[in-house]
């Protein structure tokens, strides 16, 4: 199996940045690609971006284009990192951020971080 766990949530005033981490562990050779998404309250969970567990092909949703970059660090066999740096950030980016995973076994984001809360004030 494969634990997520996230961190670097906070509140910050619109323009501002904040940068998210997800630390994976575990059996982290069945992930295929890694994930953020981010749910608002009242909305669906939408994805905001992915990547390869080696860290290219990455992906944005058009609404974070050109403002977050996620990126990959692999540290040693066991453990694998995923940021999200988020740059000029708006009131809309406002959301519970989930880091998520894919199995090379699956297509499916199986595995799953608890969320992290960005919230941007106006």
């Amino acid at each position: 199996q494969v634990q997520l766990v996230e961190s670097g949530g906070g509140l910050v005033q619109a323009g501002g940045s904040l940068r998210l981490s997800c630390a994976a562990s575990g059996n982290i050779f069945i992930i295929n690609r890694m994930a953020w998404f981010r749910q608002a309250p009242g909305k669906q969970r939408e994805l905001v971006a992915d990547i390869a567990r080696v860290g290219h092909s990455p992906i944005y949703a058009d609404s974070v284009k050109g403002r977050f970059t996620i990126s990959t660090i692999s540290r040693d066999n066991a453990k694998n990192t995923v940021l999200l740096e988020m740059n000029s950030l708006k009131p809309e980016d406002t959301a519970v951020y989930f880091c998520a995973a894919s199995s090379i076994l699956t297509t499916t984001y199986d595995f799953w971080g608890q969320g992290t809360q960005v919230t941007v004030s106006s």
